[in-house]
């Protein structure tokens, strides 16, 4: 085999392998930030226990303050990811039909388009937290 065909196989065996690694670092380091937060958080509880008073109250609320911002962050998150998948779609069905003007090959970017409305229009409509209980006087 000559010096380009090597080559030519290397190209993707080397960019597959330094994609998973990436992917694989990028998922522990998330998960190490995750776990480091949750450490500091149970340690600030921790002190909260050990003196109560007021500025355990307002560390207590800050904490609590925290849990709407993230379920807000996430709906915020879905939001883009549907209308990212709807554009995709649409890109889609454009390219298939400039390709081929007479096909209905375009309908094929329908897929992608269908799947981001559907998470767009789950984030506006339905996600809300269900583990809110209402809360009495």
């Amino acid at each position: 085999m000559n010096d380009v065909g090597l080559f030519a196989l290397l190209i993707p065996i080397v960019t597959m392998v330094a994609v998973f690694t990436f992917l694989s670092i990028a998922v522990w380091s998330e998960e190490r930030r995750k776990e480091r937060e949750a450490y500091y958080r149970s340690e600030v509880m921790k002190k909260m226990l050990e003196q109560p008073g007021p500025a355990a109250e307002r560390i207590l609320q800050m904490m609590q303050d925290e849990e709407p911002r993230a379920t807000e962050r996430r709906r915020e998150g879905r939001r883009l990811g549907g209308l990212v998948t709807m554009a995709i779609g649409l890109g889609v069905a454009g390219f298939f039909r400039a390709i081929d003007f007479g096909s209905n090959l375009w309908v094929i970017g329908l897929i992608p388009f269908l799947i981001g409305a559907v998470i767009f229009v789950y984030a506006l409509f339905f996600d809300r937290d269900r583990g809110q209980q209402p809360q009495v006087g």
